[in-house]
């Protein structure tokens, strides 16, 4: 008996809804195709790569930036969700508030980390830093995680007024608003919330370190 062309082709169909792009919350937007780098600039382009509808970081340290179109990549009051994956031992992070550096001007680092913004931290267990997932680096630091390896999380940041809330699959982990004083603590001047906004970039820290980054959705608050 031949095999209907329904037949057929429903496990094609099926195979194609598995690694469909979930559907957007009402009132966010996408910031990446899940394809390509269209809208993004990257620092150290060799860092990075496109892998099953995410961007995979791994190399010399380096940042993709988002550049695209949507409120010319300029954010001030807004959440952001990005769906995220390390592996073990490895280090990575989503920055907010900052803007394209072609190589990083943070003195903390011989790297490209941009000297503008704010890092929120990826780390379930790189053992060269203590600072954990969900972390404002180095400004309200986290020192233990729910994250685990090699499975997807979720960090939810919120940035309203002079308060950035982060989240980590729905657990509020930093809840910090900048004091009228502040000057950018250990990490220099550029770590401040500024009339401007910025936009947002994801990190490769080093070659040992491997994060993917996808669902990269915004939602805009003014």
């Amino acid at each position: 008996m031949m095999m209907s062309t329904s037949l057929r082709i429903a496990p094609l169909v099926l195979l194609g809804l598995l690694f469909q792009t979930p559907a957007l919350e009402p009132g966010w937007t996408s910031l990446f195709n899940g394809k390509d780098f269209t809208g993004w600039k990257l620092s150290r382009p060799e860092s990075f790569k496109i892998e099953d509808g995410a961007i995979v970081a791994n190399g010399m340290a380096g940042h993709a930036y988002y550049d695209g179109p949507f409120k010319e990549h300029t954010f001030r009051n807004f959440e952001l969700k990005v769906d995220i994956k390390a592996k073990n031992n490895s280090n990575g992070g989503v920055y907010v508030l900052t803007q394209y550096e072609e190589r990083g001007g943070n003195a903390r680092a011989s790297g490209d980390f941009p000297s503008k913004g704010f890092e929120i931290q990826v780390n379930n267990t790189y053992a060269r830093d203590e600072v954990k997932t969900g972390s404002l680096y180095h400004v309200q630091d986290v020192m233990e995680t729910d994250g685990k390896d090699d499975e997807w999380l979720t960090e939810h940041i919120i940035v309203k007024g002079n308060t950035i809330v982060v989240k980590v699959n729905d657990k509020q982990v930093v809840d910090w608003t900048q004091p009228e004083d502040w000057k950018g603590g250990r990490e220099g001047p550029g770590r401040a919330i500024t009339a401007a906004g910025g936009t947002i970039a994801l990190q490769a820290h080093d070659p040992n370190s491997t994060v993917a980054y996808k669902n990269i959705r915004i939602k805009i608050l003014d």
